[in-house]
């Protein structure tokens, strides 16, 4: 009957359990002391909340652990943490819709006025209650964790278009490159462009003609091993073509100097000079002037 049992813990090793737990394919893993004094129960419906933000599930955690009569003006919690007044101002908001915070407005017997700030842990269940003693008001929401909103991606406005620009005006070539362009379609009919499409493509376009690139060699590199499947935006790929496969300008040409005039033999005197026709040379010239 005296016999210990050395291995049952102790009262005070029992208070103190301490527990780890993980899963098999990672994330999180708690490493977790039991409190027993000095904590605040904070429900999952705050902590996993949905749509409130870090700093408004953080400042409710905070407002919930303190002493009834604590000042939680924006002032007060600006001086606390380091968010500021304005996110903290925003995070009140927050929790006031959602109904963690209600603010009650009463005279004091002195005759002042102020704000009490009221802290609710659970207000599908203040919500609840509030129905109950009041039979008018809308049925309370059900006291599960929020729901996820799932909402639509912003869409994305296309990139503008971007090409080569020429260096001169042409309405020549232009009106080449806009005949070329509005072609396209007749080698895939994926290759059907708007008239504001061809506008911005044109310039691209003349920037190789004026490369002395032939329309025919323009179309080849526009329409050539085009991808499989359905374009969803044919003038971007154009672009992207004209932009990156642009030809370099021509070779610069030097001008030939001019052929020297034909040997003459002159009428007068019989001497040699270059001239484009046959008659007299210069000397002869200016004695019959004379």
């Amino acid at each position: 009957m005296d016999t210990k049992h050395l291995s049952a813990r102790s009262r005070a090793q029992r208070g103190n359990v301490r527990t780890r737990t993980h899963h098999s394919r990672g994330g999180v893993i708690h490493d977790n002391n039991r409190e027993h004094a000095r904590y605040t129960v904070i429900g999952n419906h705050l902590a996993q909340h949905r749509e409130l933000s870090l700093t408004a599930i953080g400042l409710s955690a905070h407002i919930q652990s303190l002493p009834t009569g604590a000042p939680v003006d924006i002032r007060t919690l600006a001086a606390r943490f380091p968010e500021g007044r304005e996110r903290i101002a925003a995070a009140l908001r927050e929790l006031e819709q959602h109904g963690y915070i209600r603010r009650e407005r009463e005279r004091t017997p002195e005759g002042q006025i102020i704000t009490r700030t009221i802290s609710c842990n659970m207000p599908a269940a203040a919500r609840r209650e509030a129905a109950l003693q009041d039979p008018s008001a809308p049925p309370p929401e059900p006291m599960s964790e929020p729901q996820t909103l799932t909402l639509p991606r912003p869409r994305r406005e296309p990139r503008p278009l971007s090409v080569p620009q020429p260096g001169h005006s042409n309405a020549e070539l232009l009106r080449q490159a806009l005949d070329l362009l509005a072609g396209l379609r007749h080698h895939d009919p994926r290759l059907l462009l708007s008239e504001r499409d061809a506008e911005v493509l044109a310039p691209g376009v003349v920037a190789w003609l004026e490369r002395e690139v032939g329309p025919e060699l323009v179309r080849a590199a526009l329409t050539a091993c085009l991808p499989t499947g359905p374009l969803h935006r044919p003038a971007a790929l154009l672009a992207h073509r004209l932009t990156t496969q642009l030809p370099p300008p021509p070779t610069f040409r030097a001008a030939r100097p001019p052929r020297p005039h034909p040997l003459q033999c002159c009428d007068g005197c019989g001497r040699g000079f270059r001239a484009p026709e046959p008659g007299t040379c210069r000397d002869c010239r200016a004695t019959a002037s004379t």
